[in-house]
């Protein structure tokens, strides 16, 4: 994703990034047992989304398009098989 990205493109990746944390976070909260090393793991993610949200807004272009490819990709892993 090195061409150019719009901000609004990188917020969107990373609100799906951010909506897919809360979605798992909820699920793993139900589980019978949870893990709270995954639970950990996944505010810890969710916290990064916060932060990169803040970012994108004065980032300049070559860190759009940095922080819209990390999150596609991101998002492509949370997807699984």
């Amino acid at each position: 994703m090195s061409e150019n990205v719009s901000p609004e493109a990188a917020e969107h990746l990373v609100q799906d990034v951010s909506n897919r944390y809360v979605e798992q976070i909820m699920k793993e909260q139900r589980a019978s047992a949870p893990d709270p090393e995954r639970l950990k793991d996944l505010k810890e993610g969710l916290a990064a989304c916060a932060v990169d949200l803040e970012t994108l807004l004065d980032a300049g272009p070559e860190e759009v398009a940095e922080i819209a490819a990390r999150y596609a990709a991101l998002a492509q892993e949370l997807e699984g098989p």
